[in-house]
């Protein structure tokens, strides 16, 4: 650990009030939620950086990636890890991590998950404490995947690379000692989004479903003006101007934002999808979209178990390090996805 993410770690652990008084005096509250104090703390020190749009993205990628390590908490103890490559649809090879509690429950599938970034930032180390959790508290394996990103490759090579490491995942199973022939998928953000999509993709195609999907704070719509969208629009970590940078990335040009590829929440029936978990953070321009989503998947006769966590910003689950709400919230949201693993 550098001795700048020691201090950083250090300040963190300072008291609530001293916090705020450091980080502009009040708390921060938008609707009625509270930014927990660190967060706080982590926007205020983050309030002249320049937005992402002012920068080329290669320049963004590797600042996201250096951001994130100041933050980054270690493995969870009693989790191993192992890189492996999966095929790609294109030919290409895509890196992949898989995390292997020391203690596995033979019964549940392996989670094939997906980092957060926009479709355009990111990488293994985004989520890694995030998965070893996951792996742990559910005792199940955890297939992390490094799919390809814009502005270097653009929609659709992205979701490709997701779908094709469901598919591998699921035929893959049994060899990291998990049920033979099936596979969950797993996300947040944009990591959300993409398997909410490949949910809806194997229906359509008539292709196995995942057993379960787990949806944190994903984006679900680009094309419905959720009240979240504007009022927690420039509040930490996520802003407006950040998302259609991203999309500006991700999407060619004239691509049709209701697609269902890119906003599954415009798709119309969500009749026989598969069991959810479905996470928002109070304060979040994609709250509401998120909120929205998992009732209608209940609506629609889908098991679902929802949870919002008013304190905590988007991206929290790469803040465990720093955050004791984060922390607690991604215990809980593994605890969630252990229970409904025993419900399938």
């Amino acid at each position: 650990m550098s001795l700048q993410q020691t201090i950083a770690k250090l300040v963190m652990k300072l008291p609530g009030p001293i916090l705020v008084q450091m980080a502009g005096g009040k708390p921060v509250t938008v609707r009625g939620r509270t930014l927990e104090p660190q967060l706080q703390m982590m926007m205020w020190n983050g309030r002249d950086a320049p937005p992402f749009s002012s920068l080329p993205a290669d320049v963004v990628q590797a600042a996201v990636i250096d951001t994130l390590a100041q933050v980054a908490a270690p493995l969870e103890p009693g989790v191993s890890t192992e890189s492996l490559t999966i095929p790609g649809p294109d030919g290409n090879t895509i890196p992949a991590r898989l995390y292997k509690p020391d203690i596995q429950d033979p019964k549940a599938p392996l989670m094939v998950y997906y980092h957060m970034g926009g479709g355009v930032v990111g990488n293994l180390e985004t989520c890694d404490a995030w998965c070893s959790i996951l792996a742990k508290r559910v005792k199940c394996p955890v297939l992390s995947v490094d799919y390809r990103l814009a502005p270097q490759h653009k929609f659709p090579a992205g979701i490709d690379d997701c779908i094709a490491a469901y598919e591998w995942g699921m035929r893959n199973a049994a060899k990291f000692g998990a049920p033979e022939g099936m596979a969950a998928v797993g996300g947040d953000s944009m990591g959300g989004n993409f398997s909410a999509i490949i949910s809806q993709q194997m229906q359509r195609d008539d292709k196995p479903l995942p057993v379960m999907q787990l949806l944190i704070y994903p984006a679900v719509d680009l094309v419905e003006e959720f009240p979240s969208r504007k009022e927690f629009g420039e509040t930490f970590s996520l802003s407006t101007d950040t998302m259609n940078w991203f999309m500006e990335q991700y999407l060619p040009d004239g691509f049709d934002m209701a697609d269902p590829m890119l906003s599954p929440g415009q798709t119309g029936s969500l009749d026989g999808l598969p069991p959810a978990v479905v996470i928002t953070a109070g304060h979040d321009p994609l709250s509401d979209e998120g909120d929205d989503y998992a009732k209608r998947l209940e609506a629609a006769g889908v098991r679902v178990s929802h949870k919002r966590y008013d304190s905590l910003a988007h991206a929290f689950t790469a803040f465990t390090a720093i955050s004791p709400g984060s922390r607690k919230a991604c215990l809980e949201i593994a605890d969630m996805v252990r229970c409904m693993y025993e419900r399938l």
